[in-house]
């Protein structure tokens, strides 16, 4: 049976020790706390940095407890910080797709609308923030489903809904959707909320890869599939772009 692994224990016996602190702490500090040689502390701490775990002072150079350890208590990235990053991104996707831009997250174990950007052809349309959408009915929801365990434990447990005769009402081809989804970095729906609508998502990722939201294009199925209903290449590569443009945001680089 492996044992522990050493790098692990320091980084957090850092931790531990910028928790117990009144203060920042020089490398030095830590280093002679923890009976570290100093680079070897420095390399944990520069590492524990580039995820948020821990923040350096510019000016005096000592550490402290980063913001992405809140994060971590919570479980989930701030709403509006998500959208406050993702912003600029999802107006300029929605202006080269011409489709309407949602971006979803978790909020109290439902798939929430955080932000939603118009379709730019001057239509009557309404603002969906807050909308709450079916985990299995949307490309939103997919995404998210497939990346969160607890949100797929609620769905194994829960009925699935038919809302169109095209939702997924089978949890094995749902099991296979979100497979899918896991290795094709993307989701999509035709008709499945809506009857005439069709969507398109992918993941935004935080730091160290956890995903913490998703990005997506909404739109008539003619506007996002062909003759054969096939999802637009073109489109789909524009949403996975903007999703891994709005990770880079966040630090969690696709």
């Amino acid at each position: 049976m492996p044992g522990p692994i050493q790098s692990i224990e320091r980084a957090a016996a850092v931790l531990r020790l910028l928790a117990r602190g009144s203060g920042r702490m020089p490398v030095g500090e830590i280093a002679a706390a923890l009976g570290l040689a100093k680079p070897t502390a420095h390399g944990i701490l520069r590492t524990l940095q580039g995820v948020g775990f821990v923040d350096q002072d510019p000016i005096s150079g000592k550490y402290q407890l980063g913001a992405a350890l809140q994060e971590l208590g919570a479980g989930v990235l701030d709403a509006n910080e998500l959208r406050s990053r993702a912003i600029n991104r999802a107006d300029a996707l929605a202006a080269r797709s011409g489709e309407s831009v949602r971006i979803a997250a978790l909020m109290n174990g439902s798939v929430s609308v955080v932000h939603h950007v118009f379709r730019p052809d001057n239509s009557e349309q309404a603002l969906e923030v807050g909308e709450v959408l079916p985990p299995h009915a949307t490309a939103l929801g997919k995404v998210l489903l497939a990346y969160d365990s607890q949100l797929a434990a609620a769905v194994r447990e829960a009925e699935l809904p038919a809302l169109t005769h095209r939702t997924i009402t089978d949890r094995a081809v749902l099991g296979r959707a979100l497979t899918e989804v896991r290795r094709t970095g993307w989701a999509g729906e035709i008709g499945e909320y809506r009857s005439r609508e069709a969507g398109i998502a992918a993941p935004i990722r935080g730091r160290g890869g956890l995903v913490v939201g998703a990005i997506g294009i909404t739109g008539p199925i003619d506007h996002l599939c062909d003759g054969q209903l096939r999802f637009r290449s073109p489109l789909v590569v524009q949403v996975r772009d903007a999703a891994s443009a709005v990770s880079r945001d966040l630090g969690g680089a696709q």
